[in-house]
């Protein structure tokens, strides 16, 4: 049974956002009877993020200077594991997860889930109409498609461990992480704790989800037509 859990949050330059997302977690972490850590990993941050960050008394930050997000969530799960965090939970500064994040990924678990990969959504106040109903269009609820993202992404620590952890890549270190844990355990797709997360159309790496709303979503919508 699984007693403790580790939330890792890579941020980078996120004072607008980094507070939404602490609160979140916050209250996503009262809705388990068990221990939860949270690690906020600020990379290179040249704002206030880190001052905000240690404004919640019971985050935890560390400073690097990276300049990758693959090297941050190691840094943050290798500090999770060190507290003695039996599952890893991530998700990003600039997302906000529901009440019901946790709860859900620690059911998955204990049904035998090895891999949590969750959905996520862009806010919908930062898109337009064509935009939303694109979304709408390409995703169905109750059917998780299974996309990787590091915002919505749940892992035994022992699987993540003999996977060799995060590997310091630009971009897409999740994708990564997980064709690896594939081979180690059960992966579990589900949408019952979607994350909501910033729908910057330029992000903090060139791919990633800003890529896939800048470029891929209304193609998406069209091919389905």
């Amino acid at each position: 049974m699984i007693r403790h859990v580790g939330v890792v949050i890579p941020a980078r330059d996120e004072e607008a956002l980094i507070a939404r997302c602490l609160t979140a977690v916050a209250d996503a972490a009262r809705t388990v009877d068990v221990t939860v850590s949270v690690i906020v990993v600020a990379d290179g941050c040249l704002d206030r993020t880190v001052e905000i960050a240690r404004s919640f008394p019971a985050v935890r930050v560390l400073e690097i200077e990276s300049s990758n997000v693959g090297a941050a969530r190691q840094a943050g799960a290798r500090a999770a594991v060190a507290l003695g965090a039996q599952w890893l939970a991530n998700t990003d500064a600039d997302s906000v997860v529901p009440p019901n994040w946790l709860r859900e990924q620690l059911a998955l678990a204990e049904a035998g889930a090895d891999i949590v990969v969750g959905t996520v959504r862009p806010d919908f106040t930062e898109l337009t109409t064509e935009q939303i109903d694109a979304w709408h269009a390409t995703h169905i609820p109750g059917e998780p498609n299974g996309h990787v993202h590091g915002a919505n992404l749940g892992v035994r620590t022992s699987t993540y461990l003999a996977a060799g952890g995060y590997q310091a890549l630009p971009e897409h270190e999740d994708v990564e992480l997980v064709e690896r844990l594939s081979t180690l355990g059960t992966v579990v797709a589900s949408d019952a704790g979607e994350v909501i997360t910033s729908a910057r159309l330029f992000g903090r790496t060139p791919g990633g989800y800003a890529r896939y709303l800048r470029e891929q979503m209304l193609a998406a919508r069209q091919a389905l037509r």
